[in-house]
């Protein structure tokens, strides 16, 4: 099977964070940067919350808690995210940021416009780094317009959560491999046990693939943080992933890519054998 990207990434937002220290961990997204390549698109959740972060260290509280709060932190916190990802890749690669929102995957020539961006950085030597749109993103107003096209679609991605970004960025590109990095490694049976870790789900094709994923789904429980998804969301994010021959892996954001990649470390594949 040929593929037109090698590697589709996401890092989630508490899997960015020193929580011991509360603020960006320096060291975990320097070892990811330097590992970076073009061939490797790159989704990387955190503005957000590094931006409240950034703000409480400045201004000694926080924002009150609301959407235009929100909005202020992602303002915030996407320079140093970019800022920091510029510091650490190669500097004879270049980097490109990349914000989405919904309509790029739900229009079908923004969608076209986003994969021909994305293929031109493989071609010339750089590394998209793609994040949701949250600056300019007002709930309201995404779910009128998500409503709206329910109307006339039968299926419509909402792209908040960026598990469900990535999963569409390996779709679009034709991935031939997802990789979901995640603050545990991988998916369980009981969350609160990490011997019930799930080392693999697969299928002998996309449609027992997809029937064993939703087998698996009755087990996911919970999530990192307030407002996350969850495991059982990851699960439903990756399944068109999945069964296009994409090999999906959710693993501890602890490892290296090349750990990850090459099987040297516990996490969750899915795959069609």
């Amino acid at each position: 099977m040929n593929f037109d990207v090698e590697l589709v990434g996401k890092i989630g937002s508490m899997a960015l964070i020193d929580k011991k220290d509360n603020m960006i961990d320096y060291t975990r997204v320097a070892r990811i940067s330097r590992e970076l390549k073009p061939g490797y698109i790159w989704i990387s959740s955190g503005a957000t919350e590094i931006g409240r972060l950034d703000y409480m260290m400045r201004a000694g509280k926080e924002l009150p808690d609301c959407e235009e709060s929100k909005t202020d932190y992602a303002a915030q916190g996407q320079t140093i995210l970019m800022q920091t990802y510029r510091q650490f890749v190669d500097s004879k690669y270049s980097v490109r940021q990349i914000l989405v929102e919904h309509h790029h995957f739900n229009d079908e020539a923004k969608s076209e416009h986003l994969k021909k961006l994305l293929l031109r950085c493989k071609e010339q030597n750089a590394i998209p780094i793609i994040n949701y749109n949250d600056a300019v993103s007002e709930s309201e107003n995404r779910r009128m317009e998500i409503s709206a096209l329910s109307k006339s679609r039968t299926k419509v991605h909402e792209c908040i959560d960026n598990d469900e970004t990535a999963s569409l960025v390996a779709c679009l590109v034709h991935a031939k491999t997802l990789l979901i990095l995640t603050s545990v490694d991988g998916i369980y049976t009981d969350p609160h046990d990490s011997s019930t870790l799930i080392e693999e789900i697969s299928g002998k094709d996309a449609y027992e693939l997809v029937e064993n994923i939703e087998n698996y789904k009755k087990y996911c429980e919970g999530a990192s943080r307030k407002g996350a998804n969850g495991a059982r969301a990851k699960l439903e994010y990756v399944k068109e992933a999945a069964a296009q021959g994409t090999k999906v892996m959710i693993a501890n954001a602890k490892y290296s890519l090349r750990e990850v990649m090459s099987g040297a470390v516990r996490c969750t594949v899915i795959q069609i054998r």
